[in-house]
């Protein structure tokens, strides 16, 4: 009797384990999160058609008809998407068919520079939602400090590439320095800093002598000298991809050895996880804060030299961020601000705007299904337990552990 009382309960299969831990994994509901978008993406391309729309109407007399559209709009929708972010199947060689992939990779060079800087201050516990800000006056010191050296190639691209980082971290810089000064919050700041760059930088390229374009009334700055403009990385045939990508994916891997590696990232980690416990080991949590936006700001400016030194080259104006800055925040929220995961996450979101231009123009599409598409994504990997409860998958340790700790305050509370 005694022996079946201790007597344990079997453990469940070692396949069973494991195919559990899978499917509790990031991952899974990572690539989940992708199929639940696409769907409400789906639904919506078939809302917005005007041919479902039509055959709507006459439904009850021939309903094959609505679902024949339903299927034609989706599927045409996303095979656009595929022909202009991958491969487009319509050209006449595999060579010219490749460029959609290369002007997805130019595209997501930018927003992968800007989510690294995000993605760090997210590691130290700081919300830094000031890209847009640091990617303008990254591009307008880089403009002020390198444009009119005049020097030869290989100098001048170097020059305003480090004019363009100091410049981010500079602006990114003071927020720190106030933040561990004074205690005001990053968001506020950051948001603050973020008008000041848009009016400073327009009044720069509105104003003669500044940056505005010589002979110009109009407001944008002078072109990027030609010695700074990153050479084609593919050759002429493929023009949206140059070297600047090269040296994000080099930021991208300084900046996991930096964090995951370096005694600087383990007290980054250390404050971002729980900075009274950091002061307390005699970590200067000051300190950190005000190297954090540095870095960040420096990378941030590093998306304003992939702008000024690669798809724009006639000039900028204040709009030279081109949305980046916002969307470099859910780029980091989608590669869960690791560094390796914000390179995956900006070359999908770089693909998502090569195609959502193939769809608008081939399935009249609109633009926004792409945008819905990407906030989606963003929504269900931020609340991995909703994805789980649709597709009736088991919860991770840390919902087990958050729903003991409930019953357990209510019980306390019931006392």
């Amino acid at each position: 009797m005694s022996e079946h009382t201790s007597a344990s309960a079997p453990e469940a299969p070692r396949g069973n384990r494991i195919l559990r831990e899978i499917l509790r994994g990031n991952v899974v509901t990572t690539i989940l999160a992708f199929v639940v978008a696409f769907v409400v993406g789906g639904i919506l391309i078939a809302a917005t058609s005007v041919d479902v729309r039509t055959a709507l109407g006459y439904f009850a007399a021939r309903p094959g008809d609505t679902f024949a559209a339903i299927w034609d709009a989706i599927s045409g929708g996303y095979t656009a998407l595929f022909r202009g972010a991958i491969y487009n199947d319509r050209q006449d060689s595999f060579a010219a068919g490749i460029g959609s992939l290369t002007k997805s990779i130019g595209y997501a060079a930018p927003l992968i520079a800007a989510g690294l800087g995000v993605a760090l201050a997210f590691r130290v516990g700081m919300f830094n939602i000031g890209a847009q800000g640091q990617i303008i006056f990254g591009a307008a010191f880089a403009a002020l400090t390198t444009f009119r050296m005049d020097l030869p190639w290989p100098v001048q691209i170097l020059m305003t590439l480090i004019g363009a980082v100091v410049g981010g971290a500079i602006w990114a810089g003071i927020v720190g320095l106030l933040k561990a000064k004074t205690g005001a919050h990053e968001v506020i700041l950051t948001i603050m800093f973020n008008y000041i760059a848009v009016h400073l930088v327009t009044w720069m390229v509105s104003t003669s002598g500044v940056l505005q374009k010589t002979g110009s009334n109009q407001p944008i700055s002078d072109p990027t000298p030609a010695a700074g403009i990153y050479p084609d990385l593919l050759g002429a045939r493929y023009p949206a991809l140059d070297w600047g990508f090269v040296v994000v994916i080099v930021a991208a891997v300084f900046v996991w050895w930096l964090i995951e590696r370096s005694s600087l990232g383990m007290r980054m980690r250390a404050v971002g996880e729980n900075p009274h416990a950091a002061r307390a080991a005699g970590i200067n949590v000051e300190r950190i804060y005000v190297y954090a936006m540095l870095f960040a700001g420096g990378l941030a400016g590093l998306a304003a030299s992939q702008q000024i030194q690669g798809a724009v080259t006639s000039g900028f104006t204040s709009a030279i961020d081109a949305g980046f800055g916002f969307d470099a925040i859910t780029v980091a929220l989608l590669g869960r601000s690791r560094a390796f995961g914000t390179v995956a996450a900006g070359l999908l979101f770089g693909a998502l705007k090569a195609g959502s231009y193939s769809m608008q123009g081939s399935e009249h599409i609109p633009v926004d299904i792409v945008l819905v598409v990407q906030a989606v994504v963003v929504l269900f990997v931020a609340a991995p337990p909703l994805v789980r409860t649709i597709f009736f998958l088991p919860k991770s340790d840390d919902e087990k552990r958050a729903r003991r700790n409930a019953k357990q305050a209510k019980k306390a509370v019931a006392r």
